[in-house]
């Protein structure tokens, strides 16, 4: 295929070994050949508004989730804004590059990185990552688990499309990360306690501190690892 045809939408793009695979806040991201799922799929999300372009990011996210949850029914969350958890440990994330025409989305790139049958972790990532071979004390079928996500995604992108947003924000909201629980966080270099409560349309998170609801963006707010 030339540069300058286009992908057709749906398209997967698979990547053996990632070396330096980039997260949110440029967090990077290590995975070994052969034992890990790297890819990214290609959308064409002309029908989403920009100012609703976290919904994509709410979409992908839940599909991840519940293709997950077929292999591991219990623990598998989504930390906000867009990375994967079991319990207390991290086993993957998105990143979606979004091309825009002016105002409308021209394309969406969702990568996609997925710990599945690496065992070992660098000493620094020992106690903060894990993988589904790690949890399941068995090695799993990579391409089993990528239509299993691949699958998910697109029952999710349809949802989507349908424009039922407040079904959705409420799925991706009761199934995050330390939802409504009482949590530690900094936030300008404060530690507070507050319960994530929901996140807005645009992608804002909504954390109940002192009885107040406040709403943080992507680099305002830290997660820490201890939990009340």
């Amino acid at each position: 295929m030339s540069k300058s045809e286009p992908l057709t939408e749906g398209t997967v793009i698979m990547a053996d070994h990632q070396f330096a695979g980039r997260g949110q806040q440029s967090n990077v991201w290590h995975t070994e050949p052969g034992l890990n799922l790297t890819f990214s799929i290609y959308l064409k999300p002309a029908f989403l508004p920009i100012t609703k372009q976290f919904l994509l990011n709410m979409a992908v996210s839940i599909g991840i989730r519940n293709a997950l949850q077929l292999f591991i029914p219990e623990g598998i969350k989504i930390k906000w804004p867009n990375d994967i958890y079991h319990n207390d440990r991290k086993m993957g994330g998105v990143l979606i590059e979004n091309i825009l025409a002016g105002s409308t989305f021209k394309a969406s790139v969702i990568g996609i990185g997925l710990n599945v049958n690496q065992s070992t972790f660098a000493p620094e990532l020992e106690n903060r990552a894990t993988s589904m071979k790690g949890i399941l004390k068995a090695d799993v079928n990579l391409f089993q688990v990528l239509a299993e996500i691949c699958s998910n995604i697109e029952k999710q992108y349809l949802r989507l499309k349908s424009g039922n947003y407040k079904d959705m924000i409420t799925d991706y909201v009761s199934g995050l990360y330390k939802f409504d629980t009482l949590s530690s966080y900094r936030q300008n270099g404060e530690i507070i306690e507050g319960k994530i409560i929901d996140v807005t349309e645009t992608g804002m998170l909504v954390v109940l501190v002192d009885g107040e609801k406040k709403e943080y963006n992507f680099k305002e707010i830290e997660f820490l690892n201890h939990t009340t």
